[in-house]
């Protein structure tokens, strides 16, 4: 017979395993939410907004809890857009070999939850903007959340014009920034926008080429149909790019930047445009990924000459 401090160990031993299994759920469940909220995509629209709400701010005059406040609730109204967009999608991400993993697909949350954690980040966000910053910033904010679920998300299996559609919610985070430091728009502000819709088609192009039979085996009429070549890719991708290296420029000839930013815009641009022409000239997987890669340090580091530039000149 077992002694009774041998019986009382092996209960705490049980006990302990129990309690670290319950925590080990805890911790996948709550990585699974986090997941949700697509929180790679949401550093790129925190980025974007807070560039806007810096460059909109007037000098000297940057106030920091407003853009906090502004950034936070931008965040919560992106982590709800992308929360929602994956339980619409959900069925269609488990075609594809890219997605099958997520939460949803791969069945490890309940889609009812899924779908109140997204109302609740997007309601939250919504009124957060509203009542710590302003208006016009939610109604922005509020205005991409609606224009890329009811718009882009359902257009995605009906027509490749799916992507222009989408670029113009995708491009408001540098418009909400501007929105929270003023309360308004300018010329300036819309030049930023400008900016980041063209830069989303030679970074979204590569990624659709990329995945292209992941898209089609979900449905999904990113690309032409019959285009099997990536002609339509090929010269969108070089169109905007070209496209986007003037307008890059466009902040210097309006005053809000100088030297610096223009030079070092440049040849990032020149770069990223290198990038985008090698890959309509060969049409690899690798390039495309190359094209991808580029995309993501052109944009922060623009960003960074902006503010930098800004705080130099002013």
């Amino acid at each position: 017979m077992m002694h009774a401090t041998e019986i009382a160990g092996t209960s705490k031993l049980a006990a302990g395993a129990s309690a670290h299994s319950e925590l080990t759920a805890w911790a996948a469940m709550l990585a699974d939410y986090w997941t949700l909220t697509k929180p790679e995509v949401n550093f790129l629209i925190v980025m974007s907004t807070l560039a806007g709400f810096y460059l909109g701010s007037p000098a000297g005059q940057l106030q920091f809890p407003v853009m906090i406040h502004t950034l936070l609730g931008t965040l919560l109204v992106a982590s709800g857009t992308a929360t929602l967009n994956q339980y619409v999608e959900r069925r269609y991400d488990a075609r594809m070999r890219r997605t099958a993993r997520r939460p949803l697909p791969a069945g490890r949350l309940a889609p009812a939850r899924a779908l109140w954690f997204g109302v609740l980040l997007s309601v939250a966000g919504g009124l957060y903007l509203a009542l710590a910053v302003n208006l016009l910033t939610s109604f922005l904010a509020v205005f991409t959340l609606l224009s890329y679920l009811l718009l882009y998300t359902p257009l995605k299996r009906k027509t490749p014009f799916c992507t222009l559609i989408g670029a113009f919610p995708g491009a408001m985070p540098p418009l909400i920034g501007w929105a929270g430091a003023r309360g308004s728009l300018s010329l300036e502000a819309w030049v930023l926008y400008a900016i980041l819709f063209l830069w989303q088609f030679p970074h979204f192009l590569a990624i659709v080429w990329m995945y292209r039979e992941d898209y089609t085996r979900a449905g999904y009429q990113m690309l032409p149909l019959g285009d099997r070549k990536g002609n339509s890719m090929a010269w969108q991708v070089v169109l905007f790019s070209l496209a986007l290296l003037p307008v890059s420029l466009v902040p210097t000839f309006l005053g809000l930047e100088g030297a610096a930013y223009f030079l070092g815009t440049l040849v990032l641009g020149l770069g990223f445009l290198f990038y985008g022409a090698r890959l309509a000239l060969d049409r690899s997987h690798s390039l495309a990924r190359r094209v991808v890669l580029a995309s993501v340090v052109y944009l922060p580091l623009v960003y960074a000459l902006a503010i930098v530039d800004k705080v130099r000149g002013h």
